[in-house]
């Protein structure tokens, strides 16, 4: 469909691309990856025609459409949220008008055995089938199902844009692009803005889309979902896998160490063709071999390497005093912001102990920053909430980076907060977070956005808190980023509360979810992908989601269970031997054994009896809606009535499981 050949691309007089090439095909799904600064976005914004090459071309059929979806864009709009939505129709509306004319074109003319009245109604036959294929006029509805989709409530189509912010006027622009269905989709970042079930229906989507699609995501999980081809941009040039991301991932450290082998080799013969020359160099019976080792050594092209992957890099949080046991108890909080507003949140209770690590999740505005900001004493609210004995919040959100003094250099920054050994490794850890090399040295007043983030990220990293509050703190980090902070996180002995949309990086983390929704706040037991497959049955929606992404609900019920190290569940102090005695230290380590099984076949029982709630809740809405017109409805009950056997199954053996031990 597309074709780029030989394309070429330099930045002040800095070559970027180097002799790429590459083909993009029909219903291809390629992810496009590299380190930050490689040039993805600009490879996306020269296929969309909005950036020209130094050289090269990019070959694209006339009668292809192309849709692109920057990352950043400047909106401003006084329509309504449907009004601008609808625009996206206005070539539909144009190709009804050509439709027209031709038809008026064709009722005029009589001349019927020519070429050109022939041709004429062959154009009409071409521009009718595709209006026609396109949904014609009938498009109302498709509208209202992609903005709920994207996280919309029917209640907001008649909102002034105006009043959005910036994360919601995106998901319009978003929402305008797919109503379009273009022939290739470029996306940028399409998932910065989306809240985990909008990402999940963003997926559903683009599974079935017709057309190509080129995305550019750090979100794993997402382009692993969607994806079966990823291009890889490295040292200029463009490597192409026909696998997932995972898979991709294990072949690009085969070929790095390929690459490693082969420039160790090729070092080893420039090192010998030079001890050569400069031995014999001055001796005239070697001179015939001197020149054909220099013209040898000329010839040889150096073979590039690339950068060193540092997801490999082991960051600990510095030692901190120990909290007390219960850091967190909300009882029976609600908020609003004024006297006649509905409550944002309302009757929220929640208990969190010292070292567990929970998940704050559901759509944006549902009163996850609102709970933060009442935990961190920021405005006022009704009800009870208590932080625990000495318990030191440290709290990373979007305007964390503000704080930093900006006349400051980033590694300065850094060193300022940096204890012990890690300041020996300073580089090392900016260099994990994209500010290796002469980028260190950059004063901070002269940072994007982006860069100030990850940079305040770092810094909380570093300062000795046994509490941390992270709010969506991978939205600006690459995946090898990601991976540091979350091992980070998941070796931190304090606790830790992570509001995020990212469900690769909550999953393995944390070992509690509770999902904010309809001003209630709801405890789901286990890790991430525990309470998305307990929220794909129990939706009203959910036997549909399911039955599109089955692919999706397998990879959510095989999904590791986010079973977390460095938690205490026994709120008892680790590593002291109370009755100083070899058998004592035995004794204890039992019974500190006998504790972590009982609290975990505790906390299975109460998971699965969760789940069984949720599954009859499913059942039973399940049993209303069978009234014989869709004969599908009978397998998904089936399914979900053996779940529902199995556990059942499953609660009666941790049942008898628990009562054995006394």
């Amino acid at each position: 469909m597309i074709s780029v050949e030989h394309l070429f691309v330099e930045f002040s007089a800095k070559p970027l691309f180097t002799e790429v090439g590459f083909v993009i095909n029909d219903r291809d799904r390629i992810a496009l990856t590299g380190k930050n600064g490689a040039g993805k976005s600009t490879m996306l914004k020269i296929i969309a025609g909005m950036q020209q090459p130094t050289g090269g071309t990019v070959a694209i059929p006339r009668d292809t459409t192309i849709g692109y979806l920057p990352q950043v864009m400047q909106l401003a709009s006084e329509r309504t949220v449907m009004d601008e939505t609808l625009l996206a129709f206005d070539h539909i509306r144009d190709m009804q008008e050509r439709i027209q004319q031709l038809n008026q074109e064709l009722s005029q003319r009589t001349d019927y055995e020519s070429d050109s009245y022939m041709a004429l109604v062959e154009r009409y036959t071409h521009e009718e089938e595709r209006f026609q294929m396109l949904g014609g006029m009938n498009f109302q509805a498709e509208v209202e199902r992609t903005l709920t989709g994207l996280g919309f409530e029917r209640s907001e189509f008649g909102r002034p844009t105006s009043e959005l912010s910036g994360g919601w006027r995106m998901r319009i622009e978003l929402a305008k692009l797919l109503l379009r269905r273009p022939d290739v989709l470029l996306l940028d970042e399409p998932t910065n803005h989306l809240d985990i079930q909008s990402i999940q229906w963003l997926e559903g989507w683009l599974q079935e889309h017709s057309g190509a699609v080129v995305l550019v995501s750090h979100d794993r999980a997402f382009i692993n979902n969607v994806t079966n081809r990823t291009l890889e941009i490295s040292c200029g040039r463009v490597w192409d896998y026909k696998v997932k991301y995972d898979e991709y991932v294990r072949l690009r450290a085969e070929r790095r160490e390929q690459q490693l082998r082969a420039y160790e080799n090729q070092q080893k013969e420039i090192a010998d063709l030079k001890a050569f020359i400069e031995r014999f160099r001055y001796k005239p019976t070697k001179a015939v071999q001197v020149q054909e080792r220099i013209k040898q050594l000329a010839r040889i092209v150096p073979i590039e390497v690339d950068d060193v992957d540092t997801s490999a890099l082991h960051l600990k949080f510095p030692p901190c005093q120990r909290s007390g046991d219960y850091p967190l108890i909300v009882e029976e909080l609600s908020k609003r912001y004024a006297d006649e507003a509905p409550y944002v949140i309302q009757h929220v209770n929640l208990t969190i102990k010292r070292g567990e690590k929970v998940a704050f999740v559901g759509k944006n505005g549902e009163g996850k920053s609102t709970l933060v900001k009442c935990i961190l004493g920021q405005i006022p609210f009704e009800g009870h909430l208590k932080v625990g004995h000495n318990a030191q919040i440290g709290y990373f959100a979007q305007n964390q980076a503000q704080l930093l003094d900006p006349e400051l250099t980033v590694f300065d920054t850094i060193d300022r907060v940096a204890r012990g050994d890690i300041r020996t490794r300073i580089r090392d850890i900016l260099g994990a977070f994209m500010f290796g090399g002469d980028a260190s040295d950059k004063k901070v007043k002269v940072l994007s956005g982006g860069e100030r983030s990850r940079l305040a990220m770092i810094k909380l990293l570093l300062e000795p808190v046994n509490f941390l509050i992270l709010d969506e703190p991978t939205n600006r980090l690459d995946m090898r980023s990601k991976d540091v902070l979350k091992e980070a996180i998941r070796d931190f002995d304090g606790t830790v509360i992570v509001v995020s949309h990212d469900r690769e990086f909550l999953d393995g983390l944390v070992s509690r979810v509770y999902a904010f929704g309809g001003g209630s706040v709801r405890e789901h037991l286990g890790g991430i992908y525990d309470w998305l497959k307990v929220a794909l049955l129990s939706s009203p929606e959910g036997s549909t989601n399911v039955a599109r992404n089955k692919k999706q609900l397998k990879n959510t019920t095989e999904a590791p269970s986010g079973a977390v190290g460095g938690a205490n569940p026994s709120g008892t102090a680790g590593g002291a031997n109370p009755s100083g005695t070899a058998g004592g230290a035995a004794a204890y380590q039992q019974q500190k054994a006998a504790a972590r099984q009982r609290k975990k076949l505790e906390d299975r029982v109460k998971a699965l009896e969760t789940e069984m709630n949720e599954l009859a809740a499913a059942i039973s809405l399940m049993e209303t809606r069978m009234d014989g017109s869709d004969p599908s409805l009978y397998e998904k009950y089936e399914r979900l009535r053996q779940q529902q056997e199995q556990t059942e199954t499953d609660w009666l053996e941790a049942s008898e499981a628990l009562e054995a031990l006394g």
